[in-house]
């Protein structure tokens, strides 16, 4: 072992320990490590930012943001909407929930596919009396087998293919992992239609902070358009399209009000409607059922034409202007350029419309105005902001535009028209371009801690392959192995990544472990195809702990979970997608 090679082995033994740990962020460490290799000169100062330009990190932004345009287009809860009704209890939800989430972490990144998915599976949860506890984690682990069988479905695979195309000067395909992962995604998806019953029912959901804003119910005033129809044109179908979490508060037409409107009053164009539900639930009704928010088409006032159009929630401070006056007597848009669409107060029902609603301290509003003046407004008006979280009531939705995008370019990439960063960067700009996703929308999508940890670490693996110590680790695994069946060793490199990927995150795992797979396949004289597929797929496989994923993170507060909840019904699943993987890979995948 030569000294570079010790160096270079001992950054990553001190990262790895690092990460294991968890004593800082895992971001931290990275940037940490590949400040060391700087300032030790492992790494040459003129490689050392190349990860921040790399395709891998373009290519997972771009998928992130388009999943966020997805979710945005509203096109899942379309589809899913006449389906959900008939789950009825956990036995139809499970099966088709987790495959569903599965299917789309194919066509979308699978964090954002499940992200896609989760409000309506806690919807359905909800109304049909089933613990979350029940449906999310299959839904989790359908997400992480979904991605699996598309490039751009998780990182491991669009590293690995980057690794590939390094080292042998062509990456994989768009759908070369198809086979192995479609194959096991059905086998994961039908274990998880009956194991979901190892998981426990008694667990309660934590709530957080955007979950407790999210359950105050707002007040807001909808008009029907010229020419509307919905179904039969009655209070009940709205109160049924709201799924029973949206009341109808009162009908306004002619100068009449009439509160509690009966319910089959009849619904027609140019009637105002008071409505009151969460901010979810009205969101959701306001779109399905093509109304418009009253006041959300009048101007706000715009210091820069570039400027976006923001709706902020803030509460009513005890000394602010508001206390004691309405929207209309303050003229809120002629003063100061902002729209009033909605008002919470404590569970109280609130009496008239909004315009006219006398505000009091501690009511939480709903502002809409262009994303320059709303801080000096708030500020003037004496509220103070809420929690940073993204609120929607109405506006336009494209709803087939992100999709068909997205279809665009990974039909593109598939065909080889262009390369996978070009295709998928493209279509995230046309996205943003076409007013289906906002710049602003599009910067929160992206998962900065997970793109600098892969930019930052690809100078670090790429020291450990140059150095020549992946072929070193790759030599002594070799006569390890020697004599032994090659099933034998693919197994073992998909058990070593399966192991470090709770620990290192996915992305870590594959660029420590794919080079040194690469170089062990290499001194076997074997298709290293065969073994960066075996790392793709043990990383991308993470069924045992809440922190290795991010899709197994964010079901954990909603589903109640505790850390050893996921190996009750990760473990099994992760010997059978061992047993099973290795001898599919090698079907697809020849080792010769």
């Amino acid at each position: 072992m030569t000294l570079h090679q010790g160096l270079a082995f001992g950054l990553i033994v001190v990262t790895i320990a690092a990460f294991v740990w968890g004593r800082w962020r895992y971001d931290l460490i990275a940037l940490a490590s590949l400040a060391v290799g700087v300032i030790s000169g492992l790494i040459p100062v003129k490689d050392a930012f190349e990860g921040f330009a790399n395709d891998i990190v373009v290519i997972i932004a771009s998928a992130l943001v388009l999943s966020a345009a997805v979710a945005r287009s509203g096109i899942v809860d379309l589809l899913m909407a006449p389906l959900l009704p008939r789950l009825k209890d956990e036995r139809a939800q499970v099966p088709v929930l987790a495959g569903a989430t599965a299917v789309l972490s194919m066509a979308t990144k699978n964090v954002g596919a499940l992200a896609l998915m989760l409000p309506s599976a806690l919807q359905l949860a909800r109304r049909t009396g089933v613990s979350p506890g029940r449906l999310l984690m299959p839904m989790s682990f359908g997400s992480l087998v979904g991605g699996l069988a598309v490039l751009v479905g998780t990182s491991p695979n669009i590293i690995v293919s980057e690794i590939r195309q390094q080292a042998l000067g062509k990456p994989f395909r768009m759908f070369d992992f198809t086979p192995v992962g479609a194959t096991l995604t059905v086998i994961a998806v039908a274990y998880l239609a009956f194991a979901y019953r190892l998981l426990p029912k008694d667990r309660q959901a934590a709530i957080d902070v955007d979950a407790a804003l999210a359950a105050k119910a707002y007040v807001t005033e909808v008009e029907v358009p010229d020419g509307w129809r919905f179904e039969r044109g009655r209070i009940a179908d709205l109160k049924r399209a709201g799924e029973g979490e949206v009341s109808v508060v009162a009908l306004l037409r002619d100068g009449r009000r009439v509160a509690d409107p009966h319910a089959n009053q009849g619904v027609q164009p140019g009637d105002l409607l008071l409505l009151e539900g969460e901010q979810q639930a009205l969101d959701q009704l306001i779109v399905k059922a093509k109304l418009r928010l009253r006041d959300a088409d009048r101007p706000v006032v715009m210091n820069e034409p570039t400027e976006e159009v923001r709706v902020v929630e803030a509460v009513i401070s005890g000394d602010s202007d508001l206390v004691g006056q309405s929207a209309r007597s303050l003229s809120l848009n002629h003063a100061h350029g902002v729209n009033l669409l909605g008002v919470s107060r404590g569970g109280q029902r609130l009496p008239g419309r909004l315009a006219t609603m006398r505000l009091k301290a501690g009511d939480l509003i709903v502002l809409q105005g262009s994303e320059g003046t709303l801080p000096g407004v708030l500020e003037a008006l004496g509220c103070l902001p809420l929690a940073e979280r993204e609120v929607r009531l109405g506006g336009v939705r494209h709803a087939i535009l992100p999709a068909a995008i997205l279809a665009a370019a990974m039909a593109a990439v598939a065909t080889g028209l262009v390369p996978v960063a070009v295709g998928f960067f493209a279509a995230a700009v046309l996205v943003v371009a076409c007013g289906a996703l906002k710049m602003r929308e599009a910067y929160a999508a992206l998962e900065p801690p997970v793109l600098i940890l892969v930019a930052a670490l690809i100078p670090v693996s790429d020291a450990v392959q140059k150095t020549g110590g992946a072929d070193l680790i790759a030599g002594w695994l070799s006569g390890a192995f020697h004599g032994l069946p090659p099933i034998a060793t693919l197994t073992a490199i998909m058990a070593v990544a399966m192991a470090a990927t709770p620990f290192l995150n996915n992305a870590a795992t594959v660029l420590i472990a794919a080079p040194i797979g690469l170089g062990l396949a290499q001194r076997l004289g074997l298709n290293p195809d065969p073994f960066l597929m075996a790392v793709a797929v043990g990383a991308g496989c993470d069924f045992l702990t809440p922190v290795g994923h991010q899709c197994n993170t964010l079901v954990m507060g909603p589903g109640g979970y505790r850390f050893g909840d996921y190996a009750r019904l990760g473990a099994p699943l992760t010997a059978l997608i061992l047993l099973i993987a290795p001898w599919l890979i090698l079907w697809v995948w020849p080792l010769r």
